[in-house]
């Protein structure tokens, strides 16, 4: 029976939106990138025990697993059998803190009032959607790949599910242009095209630096958003045709 864990984004954990039909023992990490994962931890920051007001145990577990670097080691214990990577939270901005430490400016960091925290007083930003955060991902591709070849985490099936954000959305009578701006966090417009563009070069490194990796998309036509998602209106909340065509493949791989 295959034992999967996720690297990535609701994309991929909403292929099984409900836990029975999930696979057994699910590892998922998210709100994270391959800098921040391959990474030192934030020194001086401690571990709480509860989620601060607002967030959820899940939310919190994975700003703690982002900022103290447990993911790989989560991973190297899961044992995996198959590693599915999706990209879609490689979208927030960096944090680097002097000691070369790197955490993912996400949303819930910033909810859950983490960076009053005096560990991030010295932090500066690195901008997604700049050459340096590109130096820094493809050096993390190597990183990453020297981690997946010299643990247990080599006999893995790894599989990048290659996703983009949707221009279009299900309407009435057919596809219609998404409604609204795309952000990043409330307030803060995303340039979509940018993004997949992004996504795009990410994917590209990825594949070059990491050997044997298995590329699974859905069928273009099915890129929609979808309105009635039950996570709301984004251009990475899919209609349901999106994910059947993921979870095929999947299938046909032993997931």
């Amino acid at each position: 029976m295959a034992r999967v864990a996720i690297v990535g984004s609701c994309i991929t954990r909403d292929l099984w939106p409900l836990r029975e039909l999930a696979p057994p023992d699910l590892l998922y990490i998210s709100r994270t990138s391959l800098i921040s994962l391959t990474a030192p931890p934030v020194r001086g920051y401690r571990p709480q025990p509860d989620p601060p007001e607002g967030l959820t145990r899940y939310q919190h577990a994975a700003v703690e697993t982002d900022l103290c670097k447990t993911g790989l080691a989560q991973l190297v214990a899961h044992r995996p059998s198959h590693i599915i990577f999706d990209f879609i939270d490689e979208r927030f901005d960096l944090l680097r803190l002097p000691d070369g430490a790197v955490a993912t400016h996400s949303w819930e960091l910033e909810a859950g009032g983490y960076l009053a925290d005096p560990a991030f007083e010295a932090a500066r930003t690195i901008p997604r959607l700049t050459d340096a955060c590109d130096r820094q991902w493809r050096a993390a591709c190597v990183r990453l790949a020297m981690i997946l070849g010299a643990t247990p985490l080599r006999s893995a099936r790894l599989i990048l599910h290659s996703a983009r954000w949707a221009d279009q959305q299900q309407g009435a009578g057919g596809p219609e242009p998404l409604q609204g701006e795309p952000q990043i966090l409330p307030g803060r417009p995303a340039d979509l095209s940018a993004h997949n563009a992004l996504l795009a070069r990410y994917e590209q490194w990825f594949t070059s630096a990491v050997p044997g990796v298995e590329v699974i998309c859905a069928v273009a036509a099915h890129r929609l958003a979808d309105p009635r998602h039950r996570w709301g209106l984004s251009p990475f909340h899919y209609v349901e045709p999106y994910y059947a065509d993921i979870r095929e493949a999947l299938a046909a791989r032993g997931v």
